[in-house]
């Protein structure tokens, strides 16, 4: 009895089994593997059948063994269920493969317009190089002509102040000595005529003179050292001493430090704004105080007085060359002095201001940059003050 409960469980598990095997074509879509393995589960199940059957029938005098009926009921319970397990693997792979094909999918979308994206960021790149390229050789010839430009200005400068210089102090020296000779012996109009040429001459060699310095800013110069402007501004006050004298004149100044700085323009900068003071002073006693003060990587000085200030809408234009506020009677010049300061300044890698109003004085203002090489050395100085 046991082996007929065996036999037939067995014939059941391999019909079950091969039908599972058969519906496993709809989903993996090997059809002749699965065929083939549910006709073999079919042909085991019918060889237990007739087993079963000749054995009902007493066909078969001695029934099967157990341990064989037994071992083809576990086996046949295994592949059952490699069966039923083949399934949610298979759509888990399945689905993984597509998961995986839609990732490389998007991959190759990406690429494609990250590689789109590239080829323009490379076109791109192309014509900006081209065009600094191009920007490189206009520049480097533009700087071939300005450096062309400067040397022709500096002869024309050179030989415009030594050709004129000559027939000039001939001018100033005869109509000098004509003023000399024959003042009074003349009528009236004729020593008015001979001191307007006096005048003329006389201003024409300061104005020569003025713009002969000031070509000479950028071509001139010095190479930048370490520079104290304490003893920048005694040597200026030392050129100015009869002017100060004679105006009455008290100037001042906080501890001022070292700077990198063509020591010759920047005393032309100090002595042109101390002149300016005196030049434009009031009614008042003139006061004058210099000042700087670490701001960044810069200094700022300030020139402060107590003279006639400046209006605002005059303010920038004081800097322009030959420009005047006032008549040549009232306040003498060329009109050349803060345009030297403005150029000095640019030139030392600095600007100049003004902050002014009318009756209250002016404070010219001037930036040099300040180098870390000097900066200790200006500090010991201020703190020793």
């Amino acid at each position: 009895m046991p082996g007929l409960l065996l036999i037939g469980l067995a014939a059941l598990v391999q019909l079950i089994t091969a039908f599972f095997a058969l519906r496993l074509i709809r989903i993996t879509g090997s059809r002749t593997a699965w065929v083939l393995i549910a006709g073999a589960l079919c042909l085991m199940a019918l060889r237990r059948v007739i087993k079963l059957w000749r054995l009902l029938s007493g066909d078969l005098a001695d029934p099967a063994d157990l341990f064989d009926d037994g071992s083809s009921l576990a086996i046949s319970l295994c592949m059952l269920a490699a069966v039923l397990w083949i399934p949610p693997l298979f759509l888990t792979i399945q689905r993984a493969a597509e998961t995986l094909r839609q990732a490389r999918d998007d991959l190759e979308i990406k690429v494609a317009e990250r590689t789109e994206a590239l080829e323009d960021a490379n076109i791109r790149l192309s014509v900006e190089l081209d065009e600094r390229r191009r920007a490189e050789k206009m520049l480097a010839q533009y700087a071939g002509d300005l450096k062309r430009s400067n040397a022709e200005l500096e002869q024309f400068a050179y030989v415009a102040s030594h050709d004129l210089q000559e027939p000039l102090r001939m001018v100033a020296s005869f109509t000098q000595l004509l003023a000399k000779r024959y003042r009074g012996k003349l009528d009236r109009d004729a020593d008015d005529f001979i001191g307007f040429a006096v005048d003329g001459a006389n201003r024409m060699q300061v104005l020569i003179n003025d713009l002969l310095a000031f070509s000479r800013v950028g071509t001139r110069g010095r190479l930048f050292a370490a520079t104290d402007c304490e003893a920048v501004l005694s040597h200026t006050l030392a050129n100015l001493t009869t002017t100060l004298q004679e105006t009455g004149a008290v100037v001042t100044h906080d501890p001022l430090p070292t700077v990198m700085a063509d020591e010759v323009q920047l005393g032309q900068l100090l002595q042109n704004l101390l002149a300016n003071a005196l030049k434009f002073r009031g009614q008042d006693s003139l006061r004058v105080h210099i000042a700087a003060q670490r701001q960044g990587d810069e200094w700022i000085f300030s020139v402060q007085d107590n003279g006639i200030g400046i209006a605002p809408e005059h303010q920038e234009r004081i800097f322009s060359i030959f420009q005047r506020l006032h008549r040549r009677e009232e306040f003498p010049g060329t009109g050349l002095g803060l345009a030297l300061c403005r150029k000095i300044a640019e030139r030392h890698g600095g600007r100049i201001w003004v902050d002014s109003e009318p009756g209250r004085g002016s404070t010219f203002y001037f930036s040099i940059p300040g180098g870390k090489e000097n900066d200790r050395e200006s500090q010991g100085r201020l703190h020793a003050h």
